[in-house]
């Protein structure tokens, strides 16, 4: 089920981008195994990266938030321009999902 923007928005930004870490993790368990499954999560790590993307709480953050969303597409691509994995960004948008937990 997709989340609405409407929806999306009220959430804190360690909630959005601990979702989007779920997406992630999703997509690094895929990677190589199941080609559906894979770029299913992909495709809804990206949604969900626009989605942050557009909401106008982190306009003065969005340029982390355009990189984020730029090497989490190369780590898909086989990390040739930053040399980054699936399993580096995991960690990384998985620490704000513990911060999202702690509340």
């Amino acid at each position: 089920m997709a989340v609405s923007r409407e929806r999306w928005i009220t959430l804190s930004l360690a909630d959005q981008l601990g979702n989007i870490g779920s997406e992630v993790g999703r997509a690094r368990k895929w990677q190589g195994r199941d080609e559906q499954s894979f770029w299913g999560a992909v495709t809804r790590a990206l949604e969900l990266l626009e989605l942050t993307q557009a909401d106008p709480r982190w306009r003065k953050r969005r340029a982390e938030i355009n990189r984020a969303r730029e090497t989490f597409a190369d780590a898909v691509l086989g990390g040739k321009e930053y040399g980054t994995t699936l399993a580096d960004l995991e960690k990384y948008f998985m620490q704000f999902a513990v911060l999202s937990a702690r509340g």
